[in-house]
């Protein structure tokens, strides 16, 4: 009997009367059964998460105004060093530095689009290094009281051990140590609340005025005195404001937005 190319089994009958029966492998449907084909399947699953581990949001935080922001910080430890050996002089001239940079800073990144996370938490933490800076050395030279030192720390370290575990809980996954400390990888925005911005325009004009106030022809020390009242009530107000206050911290899109596919 003939037989067929299909993978459909085909019959022979010998010269002998035995009956044979061949089926010839159907090829179209090999690679199904390959092991090729299934390491493909593996394969296409790879890209995708691949794609998933790429989709993790960067930013750019090489910026110039995170690097004048990081330059204020560097400067702080100068700053305390020559106010415990009585330059103020010196001092004064980084304070002025230090105010001219935080203006040049934020609108170098409106004006040419280089906001960044990042740039939300230095741009604060520096003006708190400043400020913790003002505040030990000043309290060193007994020229602010020791209790108002405390206290101006005591919110400080409060709010620094808060970010922390913020950054802890909103770090999409995994959450490894080296992911924890890569500024690269936004997790989540702080917004100071509006009292507290006041807070911190008082407290550095009070640090401001008392290391400049020996370079000054004038007594300053009565409105000093009042001053100090007016900051350790902001300080405390401010504080409490961020335990009430529902829009300081907004957690950040782990992930970027893939445009719609045509």
């Amino acid at each position: 009997m003939g037989s067929r190319s299909s993978g459909i089994p085909t019959c022979h009958l010998t010269a002998h009367g035995r009956f044979y029966v061949h089926a010839k492998p159907n090829t179209s449907l090999r690679p199904l059964f390959t092991s090729s084909f299934w390491r493909n399947g593996d394969q296409n699953k790879a890209p995708q998460r691949n794609e998933e581990h790429r989709s993790v949001l960067h930013e750019n935080i090489y910026t110039i105004p995170n690097f004048l922001t990081v330059s204020r910080i560097v400067a702080c430890p100068v700053l305390g060093w020559a106010i415990v050996h009585d330059n103020f002089e010196f001092a004064t001239a980084l304070l002025v530095y230090a105010g001219l940079t935080d203006t040049v800073d934020g609108f170098i990144a409106r004006r040419f689009k280089m906001t960044s996370v990042l740039g939300t938490i230095l741009d604060p933490a520096a003006d708190k290094t400043l400020m913790t800076t003002l505040t030990v050395t000043l309290a060193m030279k007994q020229m602010i009281p020791v209790p108002l030192a405390v206290v101006i720390l005591g919110r400080d370290v409060l709010l620094s051990l808060s970010a922390f575990y913020i950054r802890y809980t909103s770090l999409p996954p995994p959450k490894t140590f080296g992911r924890y400390w890569d500024m690269s990888i936004p997790s989540a925005e702080v917004h100071p609340t509006k009292i507290s911005k006041v807070n911190t325009l008082l407290q550095l004009m009070l640090m401001a005025s008392t290391t400049i106030a020996p370079v000054l022809p004038i007594d300053l020390s009565p409105a000093l005195h009042a001053f100090q009242w007016v900051v350790a009530t902001t300080t405390i107000w401010s504080g409490a404001s961020y335990l009430f206050s529902k829009d300081t911290v907004r957690v950040v899109a782990g992930k970027r937005k893939t445009p719609p596919s045509s």
